[in-house]
């Protein structure tokens, strides 16, 4: 009889102890404001937005407000106060040429280095580039823009032209439906800044209250005034090195005086059309000597003129054509 042989003794291991998490580091108490100031340099260009834009005190301090915000949080977030990310949507009304492009582009600066957005970019569009002609046109459309600026800043400029109630055949409506649903659901990714003359926004707004809820900032863009425009115009002169001549700079404030009573006066967009135009008569009063040696001076000096030529100097004509080809963002 084969017996089966004993069997070995059980050797239990000894007990393992499970390895304790490694304890997070003790926040800190404190921030360094400084610190963070210099890392970010988000004040260089909050104070490049006060060299570059003239008036618009409401506006600056406002940008300002938003930047002081952003960056507490920050500070906030360092000693672990914790806090949801701010709703940093916003509407932008004024009139035409009064500075909403440009200070949508410096605080697509102030969100990049406040590490609120992955790119300093400012993606611009209107409603032609957002809504289709035909069913199905729409979606795509829309989304396509967003792949665009997701990381920036989506500008939609005359906003309110989204939404024509009285067109039942208007595809408007589902490019605002995508907006809204980007806007909440991935505003980590993306700012959407709506603008446009503050009536027709204000109506845009009460048409769309899912879309009023959701913008946090409403920045309204004072017009300019005759005085401020001047200083526009020396800093466009200055900006491409040219000058006022005698009596130039009289001839230029009694242009502002008449243009800014014409139809399609846009402020900052008009002075800067009205010096295009001056230096293209510059140009050819120059070029019709045909001749002689041109120095410095020459080359940089806007005669009176230059300006007078204007249509708007003659009360039978329309303003010239210039105000509207040549205007900008």
């Amino acid at each position: 009889m084969v017996r089966n042989p004993p069997e070995a003794p059980k050797v239990e291991s000894p007990a393992v102890a499970p390895e304790e998490p490694e304890a997070a580091p003790p926040l800190p108490d404190e921030a360094d404001l400084g610190a963070a100031l210099n890392e970010t340099n988000v004040v260089e260009v909050l104070d490049q937005l006060d060299h570059e834009l003239i008036a618009l005190v409401p506006v600056k301090t406002r940008i300002r407000e938003i930047a002081a915000l952003l960056l507490i949080d920050r500070l906030r977030n360092e000693v672990g106060l914790s806090s949801e990310r701010p709703s940093l949507h916003m509407s932008f009304t004024g009139n035409p040429g009064t500075g909403k492009t440009t200070v949508a582009m410096k605080m697509a600066q102030v969100l990049h280095r406040l590490g609120y957005i992955a790119e300093p970019r400012v993606v611009a569009c209107t409603r032609d580039d957002l809504v289709g002609q035909y069913v199905g046109h729409t979606a795509p459309k829309t989304k396509e823009v967003l792949r665009r600026a997701y990381g920036g800043v989506l500008f939609i400029d005359e906003a309110y032209y989204l939404y024509r109630p009285e067109n039942e055949r208007d595809y408007g409506q589902e490019a605002i439906e995508i907006l809204l649903q980007v806007m909440e659901a991935e505003r980590d990714k993306l700012v959407v800044i709506f603008a446009g003359y503050k009536d027709r926004m204000d109506e845009f707004f009460r048409s769309n209250p899912g879309l009023s809820s959701r913008v946090a900032h409403h920045i309204d863009f004072p017009d300019y005034d005759v005085d401020e425009l001047m200083a526009i115009a020396h800093l466009m002169m200055d900006q491409q090195n040219y000058v006022f001549g005698p009596g130039a700079e009289e001839a230029f404030r009694a242009y502002l005086d008449r243009r800014v009573k014409r139809p399609r006066f846009a402020h900052g967009r008009s002075v800067r059309n009205s010096i295009d135009r001056a230096r293209l008569r510059q140009a050819n009063r120059l070029f019709a000597d045909g001749s002689g040696i041109l120095g410095r001076n020459d080359l940089m000096t806007i005669s009176p003129d230059d300006i007078m030529q204007s249509s708007v100097f003659a009360e039978d004509h329309e303003p010239e054509d210039d105000e509207v080809a040549l205007g900008a963002h």
